[in-house]
């Protein structure tokens, strides 16, 4: 992953490329700890080899795991960057294309990025601190 400080810009601004079999989850909360970065939020798009994405079960406090083994379009990717205790921690939704046009959504519990990923982080001015939700 190739990442880059936007100057001139109110708050720190990163663009992160990723590459062709990045982990995305694991990639960006070892960015965000390497940057000390407490809370941010971000928007991406680009297209993913293989992705699991998690629908919460409210009852069982846990993801029901929907894994997508194919080649598809991340239509829209959007989440946060917060604490859990002094972790940074990802909280991610992701809606995703197949090549016949059906969207699949959901929690992004797991990716791998083929051939990029393109993604626009901006710090907030104060931390974000997780709350439990659905087993994280």
């Amino acid at each position: 992953m190739n990442a880059t400080l936007v100057e001139g810009l109110p708050s720190r601004t990163f663009v992160l490329i990723f590459q062709t079999g990045d982990e995305v989850i694991g990639t960006l909360e070892t960015f965000a700890a390497a940057h000390d970065i407490a809370g941010a939020h971000f928007t991406a798009i680009g297209a993913f080899q293989r992705v699991v994405l998690g629908y919460c079960d409210w009852d069982r406090k846990d993801y029901k795991r929907i894994p997508i083994e194919e080649q598809v379009e991340v239509v829209v990717l959007a989440g946060d960057i917060a604490l859990k205790g002094s972790a940074a921690k990802v909280h991610a939704h992701v809606v995703v294309g197949k090549p016949d046009g059906t969207a699949f959504g959901g929690h992004l519990l797991e990716a791998r990025v083929r051939p990029t990923l393109e993604l626009v982080l901006t710090e907030l001015p104060e931390p974000l601190v997780r709350a439990r939700c659905c087993g994280h």
